[in-house]
């Protein structure tokens, strides 16, 4: 199946998954909820990172990108649209962190609507923090969190070789112009967000090499804490 279609096809199927919710005001709520919780914790986990100069950017980006809360529909509706033109613009390493970023966004947004209907079955849990992770166990699918996670880790590694490429990141900035008189700024401003990030930190290889590592060590331990019967979450 080729890249354009394996862009829509996930993005199609994102927005399914948001309509369920839209139609349901509590189901609505409960995902908003589940997000929300998930930002805060990853705000909490990468505190140090966040306010060092030298990692703030690209953990900024993983929050807002990949933890937030906001609504990304707008910017996923552009991404569709233009799916065929990244497939034939783009070279492949880039079309195929599209196509990751696509099915990445699938499965996210998947797992989130099935903790929200746990969320809304376990309400008499004492604690958010309890109810958390009792949706967790619920909802299981240990085998996708660490697909999960070892896809956000390829993506932050391949970003970190591409952005070292000159050619690629001139190319984004011709694209700028008429990204925005097509209405698709919130694109443009994603994929420039994150290279610029991405090569500031790729200066140093020690560096990049330093966060991603933090990052599988930190998730990794999230997700088995959450799987283990205790409750320190």
């Amino acid at each position: 199946m080729e890249a354009s279609t394996r862009i829509r096809e996930a993005l199609a199927q994102v927005s399914e998954l948001r309509g369920m919710a839209l139609h349901n005001p509590a189901l609505s709520r409960a995902v908003s909820e589940v997000k929300a919780i998930q930002a805060r914790r990853f705000a909490d986990t990468y505190q140090d990172m966040l306010a060092s100069p030298v990692y703030s950017g690209c953990a900024t980006f993983f929050l807002e990108e990949l933890y937030s809360e906001r609504d990304y529909s707008r910017r996923d509706a552009q991404f569709a649209k233009v799916a065929a033109a990244i497939q034939h613009t783009f070279p492949a390493q880039v079309v195929e962190i599209a196509v990751t970023l696509a099915e990445l966004h699938h499965v996210t947004e998947a797992l989130d609507l099935e903790m929200a209907q746990s969320w809304i079955d376990l309400d008499h849990r004492p604690t958010p923090a309890a109810r958390y992770q009792a949706c967790w166990r619920r909802v299981g699918q240990q085998p996708k969190r660490e697909w999960q996670l070892n896809t956000v880790l390829g993506i932050g590694s391949e970003l970190s070789v591409l952005t070292r490429k000159v050619g690629l990141r001139w190319l984004l900035k011709m694209m700028r112009k008429p990204a925005e008189l097509a209405g698709l700024g919130n694109l443009q401003s994603f994929l420039e967000t994150g290279f610029d990030h991405f090569g500031s930190l790729a200066k140093d290889p020690d560096a990049v090499k330093t966060f991603l590592v933090a990052i599988q060590k930190r998730e990794s331990e999230w997700i088995n804490g959450l799987f283990e019967d205790r409750g320190d979450i």
